[in-house]
């Protein structure tokens, strides 16, 4: 693998760049360039990008495309796609890319090809979901199901969570699906009230069988199979994604139903895995394949497109000139879909997961701000909570408008005032209005956006939005030089929370600073 390469910010790329004179309002760059359409607006897949009102000219894509190469994006990508052990820190390959390889095709690392095995499970969960689907597969009591449960956290749950919602035009009538995350009681409360035990199946979702709030919740969910059908029933309502032949074994699930993945797979790239089992249960293995599809159209793209004409590349290196040079903190989402109102949960857990990060590859203090703060809700919903912000707030929000040309829904009129509003926010937000003598109602444009349009929500152009933002975030953090596929963030609390749970219910006491004692203090003089 080739060395990390050197701080961006002391190449003469870089230097060039933040050189370069701010480009005029986008008033006067759309005015004095009848081509700016033609020339920003990009066709990938199913995906028709539209960049032009981004805050953007020639030089400064030019200059940007500089810095991509300094950085060494396009080599960092190749090592990526050839199985190099670019998660340093963790010393593994980072190979999601593989989940989506069709049969037939290779991809190595550590001299084994993992594409063989990646479709020996996709084999296994099609068979196992086309068994729920056809009612073959049954209950303890011989009852089809009708519900399945995911029991995940973090990339368990927002992957299956977010595809589960966004494709609900095309799951199997007589199924449908919850989700359960959050180890606060209410959530796994809610997702068992008024279900029936015996058409019920839970996917307990945790690579090591071990993650605290996932198996918390599915001790509950196995206790309320066993009040209500027995012991015995638990290897019919149970199913496992995990790793950990031992610990799914002792919870009562058979390791014949135990679906694997792999180190190289991150919890947040990985729904296209045996993650994604619960959703391959709800539309079917062959909606899945073409989710799957989707994602390959996008590998394709972005690992030989040259630089200049590949979209992830360009979208990733206009966010670090909204991010680092023109000091936007945030980037909003905005899908004008309602199926798509996970999907800006799950790119947060994408982007800022990957790449919140405050060291370089070396271990060194990085030299830029990384990873924007990624919000956002549906359209036309947000019209009426944040947008205020967006046209006349003093923090330039940069945005992503996601839409439709043809709804999963019947409603026409719906859906055609939802694009409306959709694209008349996006000129709203560039060229603004100005209202002589009425400053309340005048809006300064000039506030960047990118809309992400296709024909229709299906499965595949699903996979090529997801695989798109994936190679976004992989692009920005070669910028910053970071390792985009660790989480360390995560693990100081999660300890501490375990031996503070000790303390809470009784345990002995520890030291910790005033503010923490006195809380657990009174927690537990109030605790009943």
């Amino acid at each position: 693998m080739a060395p990390a390469p050197p701080d961006i910010t002391t190449t003469p790329a870089w230097t060039a760049l933040v050189a370069r004179p701010r480009p005029p309002h986008l008033r006067d760059l759309f005015a004095a360039d009848a081509d700016r359409v033609a020339n920003y607006v990009f066709d990938v897949g199913d995906l028709r990008v539209d960049v032009s009102k981004q805050r953007i000219d020639d030089g400064i894509v030019t200059a940007l495309l500089d810095v991509a190469e300094a950085a060494g994006v396009a080599e960092r990508r190749d090592e990526m796609f050839a199985g190099h052990h670019i998660n340093v820190s963790e010393d593994r390959a980072v190979l999601h890319v593989a989940l989506r390889r069709p049969a037939g095709a290779h991809l190595e690392t550590g001299g084994t090809d993992v594409v063989p095995a990646v479709h020996d499970v996709l084999a296994r969960m099609g068979t196992f979901a086309e068994a729920v689907r056809s009612g073959q597969w049954t209950g303890a009591t011989g009852a089809r199901i009708r519900t399945v449960v995911n029991i995940g956290i973090g990339g368990s749950d927002l992957g299956p969570a977010m595809a589960a919602r966004a494709l609900n035009a095309y799951r199997h009538p007589e199924l449908t699906a919850r989700f359960v995350s959050n180890v606060d009681g209410t959530d796994v409360t809610s997702a068992l009230a008024g279900l029936d035990p015996a058409e019920t199946l839970f996917v307990v979702s945790s690579k090591t069988f071990t993650t605290i709030e996932t198996l918390t919740n599915a001790r509950t969910a196995r206790d309320w199979i066993v009040a209500a059908l027995g012991d015995d029933a638990v290897a019919r309502h149970f199913v496992a994604v995990s790793t950990n032949s031992q610990e799914v074994e002792a919870f009562g699930i058979d390791t014949e139903n135990m679906f694997g993945f792999w180190e190289w797979v991150g919890g947040r790239y990985s729904l296209d895995s045996a993650i994604g089992l619960s959703l391959v249960v709800l539309i079917g293995p062959q909606r899945f394949a073409e989710m799957l599809g989707g994602f390959h159209v996008i590998d394709e793209h972005f690992r030989t497109a040259p630089l200049a004409e590949n979209v992830p590349v360009l979208m990733a290196m206009i966010g670090i000139w909204n991010a680092n040079v023109l000091g936007s903190a945030t980037k909003a989402v905005l899908p004008y879909a309602e199926e798509l109102a996970r999907f800006p949960a799950y790119l947060q857990q994408l982007d800022m997961e990957s790449n919140g990060k405050s060291v370089r590859l070396d271990g060194t203090p990085v030299t830029l701000d990384t990873g924007p703060i990624v919000w956002g809700e549906p359209g036309t919903n947000g019209q009426h909570a944040f947008y205020q912000l967006l046209h006349q707030g003093t923090r330039i929000v940069p945005v992503d408008f996601i839409g439709f040309a043809n709804p999963n829904h019947p409603h026409r009129r719906h859906h055609d005032l939802l694009v409306a509003n959709l694209i008349a926010q996006a000129e709203a937000l560039a060229f603004g209005r100005e209202r002589p003598g009425e400053p309340h109602r005048s809006f300064p444009g000039d506030r960047p956006s990118t809309t992400i349009m296709a024909p229709q929500l299906t499965p595949t152009v699903l996979g090529q939005l997801v695989a798109l933002y994936e190679h976004i975030v992989f692009v920005q953090g070669c910028v910053w030089g970071i390792n985009s596929f660790d989480q360390w963030g995560v693990e100081l609390g999660k300890e501490l929370a375990i031996e503070i749970t000790e303390e809470l219910t009784g345990g002995a006491r520890h030291k910790h600073d005033s503010s923490t004692d006195a809380l657990i203090a009174w927690y537990r003089s109030t605790r009943r």
